[in-house]
């Protein structure tokens, strides 16, 4: 069987109601949304210097971190992964030049 995206979301999930001494996922929604969006941001970042240095080990490992603080921080913030999902669905509905247009200049 797959691991898939939905697998960790739900084990992200059962984890809101572990022990903190036992659990990095329950330490970091104890900490809160901010921190969870800091560490986000943090692996984003090393994402970005492993892409531009094109080690590609190294950037599979960070896009992994990635995925997992962004779920982490959807999940402290009440956004399902289905969400994101339908989201994605919707804009794929039309061309990327078209819906980056739609969502207004600043965005």
């Amino acid at each position: 069987m797959t691991f898939t995206l939905d697998d960790l979301a739900a084990l992200i999930k059962s984890r809101r109601d572990d022990s903190a001494s036992n659990s990095y996922t329950k330490q970091l929604f104890e900490a809160g949304p901010p921190r969870i969006a800091k560490k986000f941001g943090e692996e984003a970042v090393e994402a970005v210097i492993a892409a531009m240095e094109g080690d590609k080990k190294a950037l599979t490992s960070e896009a992994a971190d990635v995925l997992y603080h962004l779920l982490v921080l959807l999940e402290a913030r009440g956004v399902s992964l289905d969400e994101v999902v339908a989201e994605l669905g919707r804009r794929t509905a039309q061309s990327g030049l078209a819906e980056k247009a739609s969502r207004g200049a600043g965005k």
